[in-house]
């Protein structure tokens, strides 16, 4: 009957990971845990990968998802990898994650499915190799919040409740996350090869890479530095992408930068309100290493420890591997300029270009910082054009800005209507703002009552739809004496 159900329950394996060295990963099985139950399941995630949600939405798929039952075909390992965390450099590695392996859309697509709380491994240290409730339904909603906002990102499948306690400050619920990743391999995994590897293992993973992620350079007498540039271009985009939506991701330590260009690791991350570069929510960040503003520029540092893993693989004299890694690097600061003001044009309602677009934007921004005011809420309230109230918008230099951006709009053939549409679709009306994520997970944790995350997550399924449903979402916190803080998942 098991067998007959996992058929039913559309898995359709491969583990192309195990066939890299074995260096870059111990295999391991995820340790049983005593009574799993679904808290929450990503039915259309699940169609999407080709899988069947009516076999595992329930407790067969608790049993799955919490790692007491492999799914056919799983072969489960875990990742070693290195990293810099706040600029240090270290050995890391999945301390208590498991990758099942990947499965296989039915339109051909590969994805990742890791369990994220599923027990120890050889890299855990001193860690219990376990998660709590409340970080991972925080992950499921942000990361599933940023797909629907349109920033790549890795996906949550499920949680489990594990129906054991898991000690931290105090004794807390356990649960197991199920992530969904285009790829889990890092610009730390090639510093650990490049470090503790030979020059055949960093060859391999790059080749790999290179057959997962861009086949069509693989091929190339300069396939290595192609990849290189790849990677800067897609983590140009991502961080753009972060900022223009006020997402501040609070660790941005090499480990955490996806070689796939999508986000991952929802720790101490956080949603901006009022709009100042110097945001830093986690409480491990005391110098603000990772604050909002600081982000692009933390990608490019991060980008510049990826080239010195792979120089040895761009040339095999030293200089012109530095040569080459410098040129394919400072691409990124012009990408990434690119794409935010892109993205900005867009939130401004304009199609077309003008040399004084980026001065206009920052001139925004500057008052922003200045009246103090919602980030998100400033986008929307010029989407809407309700822009009769409020210390930004009845000040004088509003007034004087808001005639330029109307001389500006006045450049371009498009209509009124057709400027509505293009900042109605990259202004969302509606956030994971801090707050509501924070009741969401206490009325989990403390009360079993998952409700109130239930009705959060349907309305940031769409965040672009400016629905009457949608106002109390769109409201700031009240003022707070108390800054919020964010933490490392636990």
């Amino acid at each position: 009957m098991a067998k007959v159900a996992q058929i039913k329950a559309g898995w359709n394996f491969d583990n192309s990971y195990l066939r890299l060295p074995e260096i870059f990963f111990t295999q391991i099985k995820p340790i049983p845990v005593r009574a799993p139950e679904m808290v929450i399941f990503n039915r259309s995630l699940a169609v999407s990968l080709g899988l069947n949600p009516d076999v595992l939405q329930g407790e067969a798929g608790a049993e799955v998802f919490a790692g007491n039952r492999l799914p056919a075909g799983a072969k489960p390992l875990a990742q070693a990898y290195g990293g810099h965390q706040f600029g240090y450099f270290t050995m890391l590695g999945d301390g208590r994650a498991h990758l099942l392996g990947e499965q296989i859309t039915p339109d051909g697509r590969r994805f990742d499915l890791q369990l994220k709380g599923s027990g120890r491994t050889p890299y855990s240290r001193s860690g219990d190799g376990r998660a709590t409730l409340g970080p991972m339904l925080r992950e499921y909603i942000i990361s599933e919040a940023m797909y629907a906002l349109g920033v790549p990102t890795t996906r949550s499948l499920a949680v489990v409740r594990t129906g054991e306690g898991v000690r931290r400050e105090k004794v807390l619920p356990g649960a197991v996350l199920c992530r969904v990743a285009a790829g889990h391999l890092r610009v730390g995994t090639f510093q650990f090869a490049a470090t503790w590897g030979k020059f055949a293992e960093l060859k391999a993973l790059a080749d790999y890479t290179l057959q997962r992620h861009f086949p069509e350079y693989k091929n190339e007498a300069d396939c290595y530095l192609k990849l290189y540039e790849q990677v800067v271009d897609r983590q140009a985009k991502l961080i753009a992408k972060w900022q223009l939506v006020g997402f501040i991701h609070g660790v941005m330590n090499t480990d955490n930068m996806t070689i796939s260009g999508e986000t991952i690791d929802y720790g101490p991350c956080a949603f901006m309100d009022t709009y100042d570069p110097a945001t830093v929510f986690s409480s491990i960040d005391h110098e603000g290493r990772y604050a909002y503003g600081n982000q692009p520029e933390i990608g490019g540092w991060n980008l510049a420890r990826f080239a010195e893993a792979l120089l040895p693989l761009f040339h095999t004299n030293q200089e012109q591997a530095v040569e080459l890694a410098q040129e394919a690097l400072d691409q990124y600061e012009l990408l990434y300029k690119k794409y935010w003001l892109a993205g900005m044009r867009a939130k401004l309602g304009l199609f077309n270009t003008h040399e004084d677009d980026e001065t206009l934007v920052v001139e925004l921004l500057n008052l922003m910082e200045q009246y103090q005011v919602d980030y998100t809420n400033t986008f929307r309230a010029l989407t809407l054009g309700e822009t009769n109230s409020g210390k930004l918008f009845c000040s004088r230099e509003f007034a004087a800005w808001r005639k330029l951006w109307q001389k500006r709009l006045q450049q371009q053939r498009e209509t009124a209507e057709e400027v509505l549409s293009l900042m109605k679709r990259s202004n969302p009306a509606v956030i994971p703002r801090n707050y509501l994520v924070e009741e969401a997970l206490a009325a989990a944790v403390e009360r079993e009552d998952y409700s109130v995350m239930k009705n959060l997550l349907q309305i940031l399924a769409a965040p672009f739809a400016y629905t009457a449903e949608q106002e109390k979402y769109a409201a700031p916190p009240l003022p707070s004496e108390v800054p919020y803080r964010t933490f490392c998942g636990t």
